[in-house]
C-alpha cells in the first residue's frame, strides 16, 4: 500500500509540473474557443493529466534493479480471465478478497476515467473509447514485452491478453458512464460567443499576470540553461559555469527584452494576450504609453537586477505593490495601468464593434 501510495505522489507531481508548462496556453485557448476559463472544466484537465502520468507509473514503476529482475512470458490465452475468475469464486475465502479478482476489477477500473474524458473533453464516443483504450493499453503491454523498449534485457512483468480485454471494457465502460454529463458541456468545440467580450475582473487580470510570470520564468530559465549549456559543451569555460553570473544575465535579458518587444509591438504582455485584456484611453503617445507599460510590469521590473545587486531588492519590492495593486486598484489595472494611465478593456471589444458597424 505504502508503494501505491508513493506511486500516487509521484502522478500527481508530474501532473502539476505538466500543468506549470502548459497553463499559458490551456488559458490562451480557452479564452480563444470558450470564451473564459472555467474552474470546473481546468480541473478536469488536470486530473486528466494526473490520469495520464498514473497510467504510466502504475504500469512500469518502480523500475527494478537489472541485475535482479526475473524474466516473465506472455499471457496470450484470452480464456484466462475466465479461469481467474472461477478461481476467485470457486477457492475458500471471500471472492472478493482473492487477488485474481481484485486485480481483474482494478484493471477494469484503471481505464474507466479514459474514456470518461475522451467524451467530456474530446466529445468522442464509444467507438473511439474502444480503439483509444486498445491502443494505450496495447502500448503498455508493449512497453512491457520489450523490457522499456530494450532498457533491459527481457521483460519483467507479463504481456497479458488478459489486460488488453479489460483495460478496454473499463474505457467503453467509462465512455457509457460519462453519457450523464450534458451534450452542451462535452468536447473542445469553439462556443458560439466566445468571441463576444466580457466583464474586465480583477480575477481576470490576476490570471494575465500569472501567465507573465510563468511565461517570463520559462524563457529566463530556458535562455540561462541554454548559455550554460553553450559555455559547458561548446567553450568549454568550466569557471564560467560555476559562476553562473553570466547566464543569469542572459535569461534575464533575453526575457525583459522579448517583453519589450512583445508590448511595443502588440500593445500588451504576453498574459493579456493569454485572457484577451488590453489598456486603452492613453492620454499621453501610444508608444510612449507601451514603453511605461513594460517598466512598470514584469518585463522592466524583472529587468532591474541587471543594473546591479543592489536592484534585487528593489524589484522583489515592486512585485509586492504590483501584487498589492492587483486588489485595490480599479479593475486590477495595478502598476502598469498607473503609470500609463490607461484602464483595462477586452480585447474583443473592438472587434465586436466592427462586426456591428
Amino acid at each position: 500500500m505504502g508503494e501505491q501510495i508513493i506511486l500516487a505522489f509521484i502522478a500527481i507531481a508530474i501532473g502539476i509540473d505538466a500543468s506549470i508548462l502548459l497553463f499559458v496556453p490551456f488559458v490562451a485557448v480557452s479564452y480563444r474557443r470558450r470564451g473564459g476559463l472555467s474552474l470546473g472544466r481546468s480541473l478536469l484537465w488536470f486530473a486528466a493529466l494526473v490520469y495520464f502520468w498514473a497510467i504510466w507509473t502504475y504500469t512500469l514503476l518502480p523500475l527494478p534493479d537489472p541485475d535482479s529482475i526475473r524474466c516473465v512470458g506472455m499471457i496470450t490465452d484470452p480464456l484466462e480471465v475466465v479461469r481467474d475468475l472461477q478461481k476467485a469464486f470457486s477457492e475458500p475465502g471471500n471472492p472478493l478478497r482473492h487477488p485474481a479478482l481484485l486485480q481483474l476489477v482494478l484493471n477494469v477500473l484503471l481505464f474507466v476515467p479514459l474514456g470518461v474524458f475522451l467524451r467530456v473533453l474530446g466529445a468522442r464516443g464509444i467507438v473511439t473509447a474502444l480503439a483509444v483504450g486498445l491502443g494505450l493499453s496495447l502500448l503498455i503491454e508493449t512497453t512491457q514485452l520489450t523490457g522499456v523498449w530494450g532498457l533491459y534485457p527481457c521483460a519483467y512483468r507479463f504481456f497479458d491478453v488478459g489486460d488488453l480485454m479489460t483495460n478496454t471494457t473499463g474505457s467503453v465502460l467509462g465512455s457509457i458512464f460519462a453519457l450523464v454529463v450534458p451534450r452542451a458541456k462535452r468536447g473542445m468545440a469553439p462556443r458560439a460567443d466566445a468571441d463576444q467580450p466580457r466583464p474586465v475582473t480583477r480575477g481576470r487580470r490576476a490570471i494575465a499576470m500569472v501567465c507573465d510570470a510563468l511565461a517570463y520564468g520559462f524563457v529566463m530559465y530556458g535562455s540561462s540553461i541554454v548559455t550554460q549549456l553553450w559555455f559547458e559543451y561548446v567553450v568549454r569555460d568550466r569557471a564560467v559555469v560555476l559562476d553562473g553570473r553570466i547566464a543569469e544575465t542572459v535569461g534575464i535579458a533575453a526575457a525583459s527584452g522579448l517583453w519589450l518587444a512583445v508590448v511595443l509591438i502588440t500593445g500588451r504582455s504576453v498574459g493579456d494576450l493569454a485572457v484577451q485584456l488590453r489598456f486603452a484611453g492613453a492620454r499621453m503617445p501610444v508608444p510612449i504609453a507601451r514603453l511605461l507599460r513594460w517598466a512598470a510590469g514584469i518585463g522592466g521590473i524583472g529587468a532591474l537586477p541587471l543594473l546591479g545587486d543592489a536592484f534585487d531588492g528593489v524589484s522583489s519590492l515592486l512585485i509586492l505593490v504590483s501584487v498589492v495593486l492587483l486588489f485595490t486598484t480599479r479593475l486590477g489595472r495595478g502598476l502598469p495601468g498607473l503609470a500609463s494611465g490607461q484602464e483595462l478593456v477586452d480585447a474583443r471589444a473592438d472587434a465586436a464593434t466592427r462586426r456591428r458597424v
